[in-house]
């Protein structure tokens, strides 16, 4: 329990909306565990109540040994935590952020000045510390964001949607220092997101759907639960296709929007005997390995989106 995060049962309503349902899962130091679900699935209320933001109001949660509900001010000073919009003074240097922060954490002097100096050397924006965070690039930001949540040498790094807004190499690189963090000094990672490339990055995935955590495993056993290929077919007849397809192949389909989502051993055969079959209902076909989003997908019968 002293090296692990638990929720057990955990719900949360709002007037007439239900946001969490009984929800349960576990993470131990040195993973990176993903909170995965399109917006309204209870992400931002469950990392609101993960980071104090938020009170407890039914089912427990445990943060390294400690009970949330009785013991909040010992569960902030171990958690790091980054929030989607940035939590940044842009006025400000980058230096000037993280002396204010550890100022906050009772940081001061030599220690303050090497911890600073230490986190900025990690996060390669060592050259930009006495620049204003405002001609920073999205993905400099970040990275400073991240080192001010480290200054006080938490134990739990809470991030919410860590790589919106950045491009594709600064969400890679993002995600390689957070790799480093969890591996080389054991640290408990967990990120909410929407993006399926930050998800597979994660050790462990929680699919969050309408309050209700959904599933829960590695991301490449979770996508073995699909089986075969994952195959969508674009129709301007869906209804029509689905029975059709039903009838000559006995293969179930799952209606979306634009057309039908199914999985099939050997997709690239079935596709051609699909396409042969019915050339004039069938407008697009595309397929290839399950993702993250055809187990949502698979588990729930909506788009992940």
């Amino acid at each position: 329990m002293e090296n692990r995060l638990e929720v057990e049962d955990l719900s949360h309503a709002y007037p007439g909306r239900r946001a969490l349902d009984n929800v349960s899962f576990s993470v131990s130091c040195g993973e990176i565990f993903g909170l995965l679900g399109p917006n309204g699935s209870g992400k931002t209320t469950l990392f609101r109540i993960l980071s104090t933001s938020m009170p407890v109001t039914s089912g427990i949660v445990r943060i390294l040994g400690h009970d949330l509900a009785t013991e909040v001010k010992t569960i902030r000073s171990l958690l790091g935590v980054v929030f989607q919009h940035p939590g940044l003074d842009s006025k400000l240097t980058v230096v000037e952020n993280l002396r204010h922060q550890g100022h906050l954490y009772g940081l001061a002097g030599k220690t303050l000045r090497h911890r600073i100096s230490e986190l900025l050397e990690r996060f390669g924006v060592a050259d930009r510390a006495r620049e204003r965070v405002e001609i920073l690039s999205g993905g400099l930001q970040r990275r400073v964001e991240i080192a001010k949540a480290l200054l006080h040498s938490p134990r739990v790094l809470l991030l919410d949607e860590p790589t919106s807004g950045l491009d594709i190499t600064a969400r890679q690189q993002l995600n390689t220092y957070l790799d480093m963090l969890a591996q080389t000094e054991g640290i408990l990672v967990l990120m909410t997101t929407h993006l399926l490339e930050d998800a597979e990055t994660c050790d462990r995935v929680g699919i969050l759907d309408a309050g209700r955590l959904v599933a829960l495993g590695a991301p490449d056993a979770l996508k073995a639960e699909v089986g075969g290929d994952a195959i969508f077919i674009e129709s301007t007849h869906s209804d029509t296709l689905a029975t059709a397809i039903m009838e000559k192949f006995g293969v179930s389909t799952v209606l979306t929007d634009g057309g039908l989502r199914l999985e099939c051993e050997s997709g690239h055969e079935f596709v051609r005997d699909v396409v042969a079959a019915f050339p004039d209902e069938i407008q697009a076909v595309r397929f290839g390995k399950p993702t993250l989003a055809d187990v949502f997908m698979k588990l729930t019968g909506n788009p992940l989106v």
